[in-house]
């Protein structure tokens, strides 16, 4: 089939919903989340027909459904451990097991933001003349800041990544106030910034869904982890007059909750496949 006129929609720059008319009749619909998370693209044939979902081939299928497990995997167990992690350090836990447990789970997170970047990259595209997706090469990395997808999904992954550094320089010892500040306490603003500014565009992708949608639950649930997370990164802050965080409970019930949203949505994401 051919295309006739074609309407964009989204934020910005970004397109997140695209609808073009097809030559023998009716529309297809392209929807960024939906396509790279379940592999469809949605046709309506004519207007006395249903809209049906039309999935992309079985490639694409294989390689989306394998990613969104990892990432669902990865994030759950991630959340987990950071909720563990938080645990200990509101119960009788030594500093340096809870920042064991914490290290661990940031790997689990690095996985995770990894694989949703993967699974952006190699999401099947609108054929040029068709009414079905076409499916890529496999592809290991890509730069398209100009897909909301991709970018959403870029600067989540890099937010794990300065966690990492957060992370290893909590094993640090003898920091005073201000290298507590530079080495753990910047790092770990910046990636609770990542993970916002992430999440924001994860939630102007699925603008277009509403909260009967699973995806929009989703992306509303960790985008609520990544607002407890900056309170908590907040309130870990080192006053340098007296060398104490500035409220370590709120820090450390701020990470167990943003964890468990985390977890959460990982749980919710292994629903949300082709």
């Amino acid at each position: 089939m051919g295309r006739l006129e074609e309407l964009a929609e989204g934020a910005g720059p970004f397109t997140t919903r695209l609808t073009w008319r097809l030559a023998e009749g009716g529309v297809a619909v392209w929807e960024s989340r939906a396509v790279r998370k379940r592999g469809v693209l949605t046709v309506r044939p004519d207007e006395r027909t249903e809209a049906v979902s039309r999935p992309a081939d079985a490639i694409a299928l294989h390689r989306l459904r394998r990613l969104n497990t990892a990432a669902a995997v990865a994030f759950t167990i991630g959340g987990a451990l950071f909720g563990l992690g938080a645990a200990l350090a509101l119960g009788s836990g030594s500093p340096m097991t809870s920042a064991s447990v914490y290290f661990v789970g940031g790997l689990f997170f690095n996985t995770g933001g990894y694989a949703s970047l993967l699974q952006a990259i190699n999401a099947p595209r609108p054929g040029s003349t068709s009414d079905r997706l076409e499916t890529g090469r496999w592809r290991w990395w890509s730069y398209e800041p100009m897909r909301i997808d991709w970018l959403s999904t870029f600067l989540l992954f890099a937010g794990t990544l300065v966690f990492g550094i957060n992370l290893l320089n909590s094993f640090l010892h003898g920091l005073s106030a201000q290298q507590a500040n530079r080495l753990i306490w910047a790092p770990d603003m910046i990636g609770c910034l990542l993970f916002l500014i992430s999440g924001q565009l994860a939630l102007v992708e699925v603008c277009h869904g509403r909260p009967r949608v699973l995806g929009w639950w989703i992306v509303a649930v960790n985008q609520f982890g990544s607002v407890l997370f900056m309170v908590s990164a907040i309130a870990d802050f080192t006053v340098p007059g007296t060398g104490s965080l500035v409220n370590a409970g709120v820090a450390n019930w701020g990470t167990l909750t943003g964890a468990l949203c985390f977890s959460l949505g990982g749980i919710l994401q292994a629903f949300e496949r082709p």
